[in-house]
């Protein structure tokens, strides 16, 4: 695959390994809007159930979250590595990340199922809500293991070019979860349990297929023991620390979003709105995952020829993955916004809940092109470890979201409130290409030259 990174076109490199991690992603997403699907139409307590998972949400991508910090960073250094004909150092790296995600997972296991009801209730849960948010989020973070080692070391399996094995890894969890989720939250009759229960066996597959892969002698680079570096693990740590805090932030802006839906909706309007929240948010998972599918499928390009030294090839990438990316979001972004009810009524069987949620979906991606130039260029930083340059840009945006829903429901309607994605990323796009031409660019050929 070496051989291929050097002489094939990026165009066709691009689409090669963007493609296949763009369309698993895909995949991905429908472990939780099938979930949420199947769950929002269980009879006369669908709503308040889905209502509960999407408070259970940030908890549960926070734990992924980790995944991310050991595997992008574990499996961009690699890539960098390659890049350098370093392939001892490669090997010691993803024996390390290997350690560091199953010490992890027991640690993450032990702490979320203690902390159980403070952290639900801290993220919002109402009395009536908590019954189904409990038990779906028990069940779901006893998989806690197979979510970590099967996401994270997926990673080092498209670090390596082997871009389809990577998205056949994530459609066997997407297809068993499809099959099992109406067997046991309808057949057996387990509501929100049998949904949790669902996803759970179907992640314990994806991270038994991961897992044999790696272990196979004949690839490449695969997963083996020893050479435990402090070193190591702390490169890891340091790359793989900007996509870990972006997703905990990601999670403090659904958050602060229930939170102010909560505040001002009151017992009236609250888990109502914060029911078609989690609509929204199920959207915007065909907006997130793809994308972060085609920049992490990619992410080896950018590590390899950034090792390599070859800045006029990194800057390739970085321009045929945001057209890629700008394509795909410009699709989303006219499709929703000419007919949101259709997506709304996926989950939804009451007229009321619907109309909201379509009005709310038309506001929320509106400025859906911005996500499409933080994608491209902040992932891309942090695939050659960048995180200078990546981390304020990704903040700048955070924040600004973050102020636009402490102010937007205060000085208009909080229906309005739902237009903080939209102001975030345009703007937010804006100031990230002003910064990248300006002043990334030149500083990076200075440091490759």
């Amino acid at each position: 695959m070496e051989r291929k990174f050097e002489t094939e076109p990026i165009s066709k490199l691009v689409c090669k390994l963007g493609f296949p991690a763009m369309f698993a992603q895909f995949f991905n997403i429908l472990y939780s809007m099938v979930d949420r699907m199947f769950v929002g139409h269980i009879a006369k307590t669908g709503s308040l159930a889905l209502a509960g998972i999407g408070i259970c949400a940030p908890a549960l991508t926070a734990i992924t979250a980790f995944a991310s910090l050991i595997g992008i960073g574990g499996a961009s250094l690699m890539s960098m590595s390659i890049g350098n004909k370093n392939r001892e150092k490669a090997q010691t790296v993803i024996n390390n990340a290997f350690l560091m995600l199953s010490v992890l997972s027991v640690l993450t296991t032990v702490v979320t199922i203690i902390l159980t009801r403070p952290m639900l209730l801290g993220l919002g849960c109402s009395e009536a809500m908590y019954p189904y948010a409990s038990r779906y989020f028990r069940i779901y973070v006893l998989g806690t293991f197979a979510v970590l080692l099967g996401n994270g070391m997926n990673q080092f399996i498209l670090a390596q070019g082997f871009a389809k094995q990577g998205m056949f890894s994530v459609m066997i969890g997407a297809v068993i979860n499809m099959m099992l989720d109406p067997i046991f939250i309808y057949g057996f009759h387990m509501g929100i349990a049998g949904a949790a229960i669902a996803t759970v066996v179907s992640q314990i597959c994806v991270c038994i297929y991961v897992l044999c892969f790696l272990h196979k002698k004949d690839k490449c680079i695969h997963i083996g023991f020893g050479r435990y570096e402090y070193t190591t693990m702390k490169q890891i740590l340091k790359i793989g620390c900007l996509p870990f805090l972006i997703m905990l932030l990601d999670n403090l802006l659904v958050i602060l979003l229930n939170a102010t839906l909560r505040n001002y909706g009151g017992s009236d309007f609250g888990d109502q709105y914060i029911a078609c929240a989690a609509v929204v948010q199920s959207f915007m998972t065909l907006v997130f995952y793809p994308a972060q599918g085609i920049t992490t499928g990619c992410g080896t390009l950018y590590s390899y020829h950034y090792g390599a030294g070859n800045i006029d090839k990194v800057m390739e990438v970085f321009r045929y993955v945001f057209w890629l990316c700008a394509g795909y979001m410009l699709l989303l972004c006219f499709l929703v916004q000419l007919k949101p009810e259709i997506f709304a009524g996926i989950f939804f069987r009451d007229a009321k809940n619907i109309k909201s949620t379509a009005s709310f979906l038309q506001k929320y991606t509106f400025g859906l092109l911005g996500v499409a130039v933080q994608y491209a260029f902040v992932d891309g930083l942090t695939a050659m470890g960048q995180i200078k340059y990546a981390l304020p840009i990704s903040f700048f945006r955070k924040g600004l979201y973050i102020a636009c829903v402490f102010a937007l429901p205060y000085f208009f309607s909080l229906e309005d409130v739902f237009w903080s994605e939209s102001i975030s990323d345009l703007i937010g796009a804006t100031v990230t290409l002003v910064v990248f031409i300006l002043w990334v660019v030149p500083r990076m050929r200075s440091e490759m030259a």
